[in-house]
């Protein structure tokens, strides 16, 4: 089971997530669409398509553009079809165990496409 988590808030939740890139993506029934509002920001990546960035508000903060999605991704991504992703510090972690273990955060700051484009490597 793999998390998302900011501001201490869980915002979404799924032991099916598709890692792409190595991003975390989120089946968009797991995901709290209660904390997220579109950005109206897009990108797009040549394999992908277009994404669509949404802003995540908890406890009257703002993370601005910190979700994406592809909501039609080209043929080579359609496994991350009704999928979100998560970074500007968004932490995707392992869910605690049953017996309160920690868990292996990893907060991020680029999708890994964006940060291929802008240094040649991830």
């Amino acid at each position: 089971m793999r998390q998302a988590i900011w501001n201490g808030v869980v915002i979404a939740e799924s032991d099916a997530t598709e890692v792409v890139e190595g991003n975390h993506y989120f089946p968009a029934d797991a995901v709290r669409w209660e904390l997220l509002r579109p950005s109206g920001r897009s990108t797009v990546c040549p394999w992908k398509g277009t994404a669509s960035y949404y802003h995540i508000t908890v406890d009257g903060s703002t993370n601005p553009g910190a979700v994406w999605q592809y909501t039609t991704p080209k043929a080579a991504a359609r496994n991350i079809k009704d999928h979100v992703a998560f970074w500007h510090g968004v932490k995707v972690v392992r869910a605690p165990s049953t017996d309160g273990q920690a868990t292996d955060g990893q907060a991020t700051d680029r999708p890994a496409g964006m940060l291929r484009r802008l240094t040649g490597r991830v």
